[in-house]
């Protein structure tokens, strides 16, 4: 069925959405891994940071971060982790400049990028001599998956995929980042935006002449930056070329989408609507949980990660969880 009634209830400790957004990031202990990095070189010059982690012999799983995000995410750690138990090989795919030092090109990565997705698949194919079994993605990274797996369609080598808090109409996703309470993340992770171009750029020569102080929301930074350093017409032609959403109807594998109805990225009618979903993209969408939340638990100060269980059970079983 493409509509999963959720079991996610949040802990009572943590009713709200921004409180289920913001305890995780602020308070979870990040678990200890044996990651082994790789560095995958690109055909154009530049490069992404792999993080690896898991059986080296065991089925592989890409995963994809968030927007700024990387190994040091609230939930990067965690999510390899139940996996690792489960016998998965992870690797964690940095964006380009989100690893250890900034990438060496003018371009970096965005909401649409699906290509060095792809160049890590093949590369994956080609080195280990096997397909990676499923992929991953979170916030950003989820719009990405959804995207190219959309774009593959019954292409797709993966056996199946989980897309978590996603913003699938990226124009959407912009507006309600200006409003309210949710402000506070806007200008956080734009801030963060402006900071690694201007330590990129303290190395190498901007192709933009552009005032970064005037640039204090998402829809101005990736009009001026985002849409004007990757070939967009402006951000109205990148938010519409490289939403999600419209690509969901072309996916060919199993793939979960766990979202909050409430998420404070975005409006509660942001996520598809029924009619849109193929028959093997199946949608769960508690009311509760924030973004890229899903705390649940009893005792104040001890979560349990309700995505990464999610995750584990729909890659473990024949169809999915």
């Amino acid at each position: 069925m493409p509509l999963i009634e959720s079991t996610f209830q949040p802990a009572w400790w943590l009713r709200g959405d921004h409180a289920q957004t913001l305890w995780p990031a602020f308070f979870r202990r990040r678990r200890k891994l044996n990651i082994h990095w790789d560095r995958l070189e690109l055909k154009d010059g530049d490069f992404l940071d792999l993080a690896w982690s898991g059986p080296e012999d065991g089925p592989i799983v890409l995963f994809f971060h968030g927007l700024q995000g990387g190994i040091d995410s609230h939930y990067a750690r965690g999510m390899m982790s139940r996996l690792n138990q489960h016998g998965f090989r992870v690797c964690l795919m940095h964006f380009r400049g989100c690893g250890r030092e900034s990438n060496r090109l003018p371009i970096s990565y965005h909401s649409g990028k699906t290509d060095d997705p792809q160049f890590l698949l093949d590369h994956v194919n080609d080195k280990y001599g096997r397909t990676p079994y499923a992929a991953v993605g979170v916030s950003l990274g989820g719009n990405v998956l959804l995207k190219w797996l959309g774009e593959q369609g019954p292409r797709s080598p993966l056996k199946k995929a989980v897309a978590i808090s996603v913003p699938f109409r990226l124009d959407a996703a912009a507006d309600r980042l200006e409003k309210g309470l949710s402000r506070l993340y806007q200008r956080h992770l734009v801030n963060s935006l402006k900071n690694a171009y201007r330590n990129k750029f303290a190395r190498i020569k901007s192709p933009l002449k552009v005032d970064l102080e005037r640039l204090d929301t998402f829809r101005l930074f990736d009009d001026q930056v985002t849409a004007a350093l990757h070939g967009f017409r402006d951000v109205d032609d990148y938010y519409a070329l490289c939403s999600s959403r419209q690509f969901i109807p072309d996916i060919r594998i199993p793939t979960l989408i766990l979202h909050a109805r409430h998420d404070p990225f975005m409006f509660p009618d942001t996520p598809p609507e029924p009619e849109e979903l193929p028959e093997q993209v199946s949608l769960e969408i508690p009311q509760a949980g924030g973004h890229v939340g899903f705390v649940s638990g009893n005792m104040p100060g001890w979560g349990n990660y309700y995505a990464e269980q999610r995750v584990a059970e729909w890659l473990t079983t024949p169809r999915g969880g």
